[in-house]
């Protein structure tokens, strides 16, 4: 499972025309989930965003996490995040999770970021969306569940 996230001042996803979820700041996060992945990496992901400490303190270094803010989070699902582009020009997306298994997953990433405290909007799985922010640094980071089960060296 992949996870890039945003910190953004505000942002909002909508469908045909109407808002499905939007936030005024916090961290907006496209959500990828790929085949073989297990709340394990659900948990592992939620704990991580919640807690990354990259908002900046009175010092303006990055020191405080989402909770520590009190930030509010979008959630996004997105395939895409699992393409495979070294072979060829058109991405291939073997890789990602079945949509039913796919949608399971990004409920149960929702549900897990809910019981952290933090307020959860989300985009609406499987849909054709438009997405709007106001990326705030700019900062943008990528996390794979995949790191948790490697050492760091």
């Amino acid at each position: 499972m992949k996870v890039l996230i945003q910190r953004v001042s505000r942002a909002r996803v909508s469908v045909g025309g109407e808002v499905a979820g939007e936030i005024s700041g916090g961290l907006l996060a496209f959500i990828g989930v790929a085949a073989g992945d297990q709340k394990a990496d659900t948990d592992y992901l939620v704990n991580k965003m919640v807690n990354l400490r990259i908002f900046a303190d009175a010092d303006s270094k990055f020191n405080l996490s989402l909770l520590d803010v009190k930030g509010e989070l979008l959630l996004v699902s997105q395939f895409t995040l699992i393409a495979d582009t070294r072979k060829g020009r058109r991405p291939s997306f073997t890789d990602a999770a079945p949509p039913d298994v796919a949608e399971f997953m990004f409920n149960e990433f929702a549900a897990e970021a809910r019981k952290t405290g933090v307020k959860v909007e989300t985009g609406k799985f499987q849909a054709h969306m438009h997405v709007e922010l106001v990326n705030d640094g700019p900062v943008t980071i990528m996390i794979d569940s995949g790191e948790r089960l490697r050492a760091r060296g």
